[in-house]
């Protein structure tokens, strides 16, 4: 059945920045049908399913590019735990490692993650992960659009941003790449198409010249999209010197890893030629503004598009609010330009949607357009903190919160409408999710008593008596970023 929303502010997101007020939005199957002022689009749909938008805003749904769903699990511990920007660097992003879990606590967390997105206007979302095969039938089961990215890596023995000796393991390289196939060939194009299936190196320390062309091939192979770390911290810069004399982007182009099918996370620590270097290749750059802010780097995102990449936006770890991450990064850029007017919050958007969509391969979404993907939220306007609501993106991307998103559509579908989230049981995950963080942490702490509790930890239970069965633990997920 067609779906006519009419009466709302619809916000396209196009390159002329249209906004139709007392607009209307046709959807028939998983495209936009007709899309403009109302008088011009509502005869047409006589017998349409009606909507009334009268105080709602239309926008495209956000593509989250970078992000760890099993993270959430570290939420308030690892914000904490930076590693130093200075030498001696060592390796690792936190002092204290992620809680080792079961399949089935995995797919919780990720669940948890999963809400957090829906309700913050998520509408795509490129996950990063280890044995994402442990829940990726709940990931299809969100209603979301999906871009899955198993991660390999074959240094033994270390962790980002550690310059110590390169120690290579090529079966674990291999078990990697095999972990990439197998869950491509199985998920791939699940969900009507919503679920596609990626390759994520962990990043330029981490990865031996041969895995990463090896990973470069298998990208070619499947015809997907490649993810990496780069430049997230300074220890992962002097880490690269220290094996090839090189800078992380200089190394990946000497091996042919850099295209405009490459979505590289961070860019945060990076000399003026690396700009140019991704920019030569049209490389998709996620910008991780909240997770940037709380380690006190920022990437240089004006010369980076100057340059010629493409950039997008992602939460990364312990938040899925791309709310919050489109007003970080719009804050974040002006204080480093020391500039009050740019980036604007039209730009800001385009980051966190249409651009967003293109680095995961998907050109017809991230804006309103007929014949688009139906991928869209509505957000309602008429709250204190928004009103009086004169310039829609303006206000929205200064003054918006998450709780201002109350529908969510995603390939046609309802994933989330008047505030009710339709794929999942919200309350069940929230309630699982605290047991499994209860029993995951006393897990850790209990069996790792040189490991200092952070200041301000709740009470935890105690931890079971009983040893994590090995064949049902999934091995904590590589500390990222």
């Amino acid at each position: 059945m067609t779906i006519l929303i009419e009466g709302a502010i619809v916000v396209t997101g196009d390159d002329a920045g249209t906004i139709h007020h007392d607009g209307a939005l046709a959807i028939e199957g998983n495209r936009i049908a007709a899309i403009g002022r109302r008088e011009a689009v509502a005869g047409r749909f006589p017998d349409a399913e009606r909507v009334d938008g009268a105080g709602r805003v239309v926008l495209p749904g956000f593509a989250n590019i970078h992000t760890h769903l099993v993270m959430t699990l570290a939420r308030g511990v690892f914000e904490d735990l930076s590693p130093p920007h200075e030498p001696p660097f060592h390796g690792g992003l936190s002092p204290i490692p992620l809680p080792p879990m079961t399949p089935q606590e995995q797919a919780v967390m990720c669940q948890l993650g999963a809400l957090e997105a829906i309700r913050s206007g998520t509408t795509a979302l490129l996950e990063d992960g280890v044995d994402i095969a442990n829940y990726a039938d709940e990931m299809v089961g969100t209603g979301l659009r999906m871009l899955l990215a198993e991660r390999c890596w074959d240094r033994a023995g270390a962790s980002i941003g550690d310059p110590s000796e390169f120690r290579r393991d090529e079966a674990v390289g291999r078990a990697g790449l095999e972990r990439i196939e197998r869950l491509h060939a199985r998920w791939d194009g699940a969900g009507e198409g919503r679920i596609h299936v990626g390759v994520a190196a962990w990043a330029p320390d981490m990865c031996s010249p041969e895995l990463l062309r090896d990973a470069r091939a298998l990208q070619d192979r499947l015809g997907t999209i490649a993810t990496i770390h780069l430049n997230q911290i300074w220890g992962e810069v002097a880490a690269v010197q220290a094996h090839h004399n090189m800078l992380p982007s200089e190394f990946l182009e000497s091996i042919g890893f850099l295209s405009e099918r490459l979505v590289a996370a961070h860019c945060r620590c990076m000399e003026p030629l690396e700009e140019k270097i991704l920019g030569k290749h049209r490389v998709n750059v996620a910008f991780n503004s909240a997770i940037a802010a709380r380690r006190g780097l920022s990437p240089r995102v004006c010369e980076m598009e100057m340059a010629g990449c493409n950039v997008g936006m992602g939460t990364d770890n312990m938040a899925e609010d791309m709310v919050e991450v489109m007003r970080t990064g719009l804050f974040m850029e002006r204080v480093r330009r020391r500039d009050g007017r740019n980036p604007t919050p039209e730009e800001a958007l385009r980051w966190a949607t249409r651009n967003g969509y293109r680095a995961m391969g998907v050109p017809d979404g991230g804006w309103l357009a007929e014949g688009n993907l139906a991928d869209l939220i509505m957000l309602r306007v008429d709250r204190a903190h928004l009103a009086p609501f004169l310039r829609p993106v303006s206000v929205f991307v200064h003054q918006g919160q998450a709780r201002d998103v109350e529908d969510v559509m995603v390939d046609g579908r309802w994933v989330m409408r008047d505030g009710v989230v339709l794929t999942m049981d919200e309350a069940r995950i929230i309630r699982e999710a605290e047991a499994v963080a209860d029993r995951a942490w006393s897990r850790l702490f209990a069996r790792n008593p040189q490991i200092e509790v952070p200041a301000g930890f709740r009470p935890l239970p105690d931890a079971p008596a009983e040893p994590l069965p090995a064949e049902n633990q999934a091995l904590a997920p590589p500390r990222s970023s």
